[in-house]
């Protein structure tokens, strides 16, 4: 992806974290949240704060109009950032976002879609579900968890692709979920979403047949007889 805009304001005052265009021409709204806190004090729902953002980009036809109104206020903003030359931040711009375009083959499909990333250091029980029913119902939206590690001075993020899956039931949330478990220990709620089946598991790869699963916490053999009474 090309990154194109950051902190990018449109007509309604609402902003968005970072704007980028991917391999396919396709116009990319990122928005990043710090953690589950951030995402359920917000006013606004984290998904569809996202989509607001990215249908105010659908009407953008041209290079030249996003260029103008997002990647060259974003180059003039960070100018130490690029080599501009005696050229203008428009001119820059418009230079750059087409050699990535042709370098992709993807000038002909310029913004034909918009897609969405959401990431966050975890999510809530909300957004994950609604994101997955976006996305079964051809909305592009994908969720990443990002945890950062410090190791002496240097930063390092783990990453976890959360969405899109091709299995969305295990994220959907009833009125009634019982995958959904609550703990009460002490004062404190612990909620937990039970494990996909096992069968699930081997689908996805996860797990292959022949190998020996543990339960943590548990032992081997109390896991064993657990398997073989619970029809997995």
């Amino acid at each position: 992806m090309l990154i194109v805009g950051r902190q990018v304001r449109n007509e309604k005052n609402g902003r968005s974290d970072l704007t980028a265009v991917d391999n396919n021409g396709n116009i990319v709204l990122i928005e990043i949240k710090r953690d589950r806190k951030d995402i359920e004090h917000r006013k606004e729902a984290f998904e569809f704060q996202a989509i607001r953002y990215a249908a105010s980009y659908a009407t953008i036809d041209k290079t030249d109009d996003l260029v103008k109104k997002v990647y060259a206020p974003y180059i003039e903003n960070y100018r130490s950032e690029f080599e501009l030359g005696e050229l203008t931040s428009f001119e820059l711009g418009i230079r750059k976002l087409n050699e990535f375009l042709q370098v992709n083959d993807a000038q002909k499909n310029f913004n034909e879609k918009q897609r969405i990333i959401l990431v966050a250091s975890d999510f809530d029980e909300q957004t994950l579900p609604a994101a997955a029913w976006l996305n079964s119902n051809n909305v592009d939206m994908s969720c990443y968890r990002l945890t950062p590690y410090k190791l002496n001075e240097d930063l390092f993020f783990y990453v976890e692709k959360l969405l899109p899956v091709t299995n969305y039931d295990d994220y959907y949330v009833n009125l009634m979920d019982k995958s959904i478990v609550t703990t009460v220990i002490g004062d404190k709620k612990i909620t937990r979403r039970s494990l996909p089946k096992i069968d699930i598991m081997l689908e996805w790869g996860v797990v292959k047949e022949g190998d020996i699963i543990v339960a943590k916490g548990s032992g081997v053999e109390d896991f064993k007889s657990f398997l073989m009474t619970s029809n997995c």
